[in-house]
């Protein structure tokens, strides 16, 4: 017979590399994405964000309230964190004037403020203890604030530190085969690897988002952004097959 904590748990997926490979692909169709509504669509970021945050809201509201794991309704709730934190980033960095760095560091802030409450309040972080629509909320709200943060960070990167788009992917990739060797070579807390991880995947693909739709003069290869989308979300659909989605179990 299955507990509702067991329902609970079952709708967070199991970490595996098929998780890493469609949450990188998430992440960089949230680039582009986003990007297409802001830019292409020419809505601006404002209401771009309006927009997305409304997805997000409904999408989170859906993913607490369902009772089991649906993969399809997980991932579209990752992407709707993708496309708001690309456009959140951009309006604070562009439109308000913050800047990179400013934005940055007042997001990385958010996101290790959410990680302390969400710790001080429950005792853990680990995804192993997603089995509660308190906990749910806390991952959700964490999740969002570490896509916004990549995004600010990837642009950082590329654009103002000067490593451009495929330096500043190589920098990203570094860092995270460098979180893989500690894994499997260190006893270092699984959670802050996961963690460190989690967020490190967006700004890799905030930088291949770009590197893909970005103008020739810019470094970029000018791909159109509604065609870079559907194929990011084709090989997502093509991933999920191939790795298919299980439920973590919950640590004992």
């Amino acid at each position: 017979m299955t507990t509702s904590t067991d329902k609970a748990l079952a709708k967070v997926p199991e970490i595996t590399l098929g998780f890493w490979l469609i949450k990188i692909a998430a992440t960089t169709l949230g680039e582009t994405g986003g990007d297409a509504v802001t830019m292409s669509m020419h809505l601006g970021y404002l209401i771009g964000t309006g927009i997305f945050a409304a997805v997000f809201l409904v999408a989170v509201i859906a993913q607490i309230k369902a009772r089991a794991f649906h993969p399809v309704l997980y991932w579209v709730t990752i992407i709707a964190t993708t496309t708001v934190g690309t456009t959140m980033a951009d309006f604070a960095d562009r439109s308000l004037g913050i800047g990179y760095a400013g934005g940055s560091s007042l997001l990385l802030a958010l996101l290790l403020g959410s990680l302390l409450v969400w710790h001080r309040t429950l005792g853990s972080v680990s995804v192993d203890t997603v089995g509660s629509p308190k906990v749910e909320a806390f991952y959700w709200v964490t999740i969002m604030f570490s896509q916004t943060l990549g995004t600010a960070l990837g642009d950082w990167t590329a654009d103002t530190a000067g490593l451009g788009y495929t330096g500043a992917a190589i920098v990203f990739g570094g860092l995270l085969a460098l979180i893989v060797v500690v894994y499997y070579r260190t006893r270092v807390s699984r959670t802050a690897l996961f963690w460190a991880a989690f967020i490190l995947t967006r700004p890799l693909g905030a930088v291949v988002g770009d590197f893909l739709d970005k103008p020739l003069d810019a470094g970029g290869l000018a791909l159109s952004r509604y065609a870079a989308s559907a194929a990011l979300l084709a090989f997502m659909v093509v991933a999920a097959l191939m790795f298919k989605q299980q439920a973590a179990r919950q640590a004992h």
